[in-house]
């Protein structure tokens, strides 16, 4: 039990200090690290086999839906950005520009790409001609770039990895109809693989996407109830292709402008995961993301036969489920369960001599730490049966905590008094005027999340100005 204690005081307390008990997650269960190029992290292994298992999951769930990966160049030229006037100017301030390169001052400005619009509809530009070469559903997984004042390893450091997905359409409603089906598949890898509820719903004027005509969001709530948009799908209409001149013959012969639209999720999700699922232990992670699902670690392995029979179930196990084994000699087993715990691996086996004797072996469970004795004829069963059980009492954890953060309020007083003391997120009527929203985030630090696709009707007035209202919005601080 001692290593218990002197373990736990590495990290700081999650209800004293949540922003440095989040720091101190990402370093002690070695997800990424700090490096000398400020505001970028290194995302270490174990972090990033987290990334691989969402993007694999991802990329598998868009290619059913016929999207294709591609990939297009780092570097934007000034003149492409320009192009189309709300996109630069939205992301203007995050833009970093490369102006000087072999020893020779560029007679362009090139940006890194903060995000690949401008690139990747130039390109459609030269390669639409017909109705029949449409849709172009493509994807790429790449980094960009956004200088950012205030970095926080996975939820915003400077650059980061994603994926952006670009289509092109035939038509208004084939376009709208791609960028909600996006929307859904987002929807599902949160709550199906990452076990993390989500709100979705349409943002507002104020907080869409710049030159979009319309930005949907997934939701997701911390365990502090703070706000983590999660991922995004954008409706372009015709936006960028008329200034990118991305023009098709229509089916009566006549030149058309494609209709678009742009989607995409990034290691942001790993931070999400951290916040929604990770106690005072450390990280927990869902099965079906976890890079290992099952530690498996010996007791007293200096005893005859105890090594031997540990590498046998580790040997039987790993043809089905992902499983690593802890051999190390020079740390005790209180050690290695602390660290299984801090990884937030969803099972660990015990395994002893006692165990050996008796046909069986120990599985504790990471979500609730409970210990089960299983004979070993029914390991595999389960095992298989348990990581299903922690995936979904995981999404159920998160999704109670969202219920229980979630209030209503009528007034403004109401509002500011509900976001102080129980800092979720707070359903509210709103009239429509980006002067309510200003009020509101100058006054509470909550911006509008979205506006639900389920909408209902909790009042007829704006819960600022106290005008006629038929918008209900989720509102909430962000990270």
């Amino acid at each position: 039990m001692s290593d218990n204690k002197d373990f736990v005081k590495e990290i700081t307390n999650i209800d004293e200090d949540f922003a440095q008990w989040y720091t101190d997650i990402v370093r002690k269960a070695e997800l990424a690290d700090y490096t000398d190029t400020k505001g970028c992290i290194a995302i270490r292994p174990y972090g990033y086999a987290i990334w691989e298992n969402i993007q694999n999951y991802a990329d598998k769930k868009f290619k059913e839906t016929g999207v294709q990966n591609t990939y297009f160049p780092v570097l934007i030229p000034e003149s492409l950005l320009e192009k189309e006037k709300d996109h630069v100017e939205g992301f203007a301030p995050e833009v970093a520009w490369v102006t000087e390169a072999g020893g020779e001052k560029l007679e362009e400005k090139l940006c890194i790409r903060p995000t690949s619009e401008t690139i990747i509809t130039t390109m459609y530009a030269k390669w639409l001609n017909s109705w029949r070469d449409l849709p172009f559903v493509y994807n790429q997984w790449c980094s960009v770039l956004r200088w950012e004042k205030e970095t926080r390893p996975f939820l915003r450091s400077r650059e980061f990895l994603w994926q952006e997905g670009h289509t092109i359409h035939e038509t208004e409603k084939e376009a709208r109809e791609r960028t909600l089906q996006m929307l859904n598949i987002y929807k599902d890898v949160a709550e199906n693989f990452l076990a993390i509820p989500v709100i979705t719903g349409l943002k507002t004027e104020t907080e869409k996407f710049a030159g979009a005509d319309e930005t949907y969001t997934i939701e997701a709530m911390t365990y502090d109830g703070k706000a983590l948009q999660s991922g995004t799908s954008h409706y372009f209409g015709q936006n960028f292709t008329k200034p990118f001149d991305v023009k098709f013959q229509n089916r009566d012969g006549k030149l058309e402008y494609a209709y678009q639209t742009s989607w995409g999720i990034s290691t942001r999700l790993i931070g999400a995961i951290i916040m929604a699922h990770g106690d005072n232990r450390g990280l927990k992670l869902p099965p079906r993301v976890a890079p290992i699902q099952v530690e498996v670690i010996p007791i007293a392995q200096h005893k005859e036969g105890v090594e031997e029979k540990v590498s046998e179930i580790y040997e039987r196990l790993k043809t089905k489920f992902r499983v690593e084994a802890d051999f190390r000699k020079q740390v005790s087993p209180g050690v290695k369960f602390n660290d299984c715990e801090m990884r937030g691996i969803p099972l660990r086996l015990e395994m002893g001599p006692r165990d050996i004797e008796n046909g069986e072996c120990v599985l504790v469970r990471r979500d609730t730490s409970e210990k089960i004795s299983v004979k070993l004829e029914n390991l595999e069963e389960t095992i298989e049966k348990l990581l299903e059980e922690i995936q979904n009492n995981m999404f159920e954890m998160c999704k109670k905590r969202m219920e229980e953060k979630t209030t209503e309020a009528h007034t403004l007083d109401e509002f500011q008094e509900k976001m102080n003391s129980n800092q979720g997120f707070i359903k509210a009527m709103w009239c429509g005027s980006a002067e309510c929203e200003a009020i509101i985030k100058e006054l509470t630090a909550a911006k509008s999340r979205c506006m639900p696709f389920v909408q209902e009707k909790i009042d007829n007035k704006c819960v600022c100005c106290g005008k006629p209202a038929d918008k209900y919005v989720i509102w909430g601080r962000q990270y």
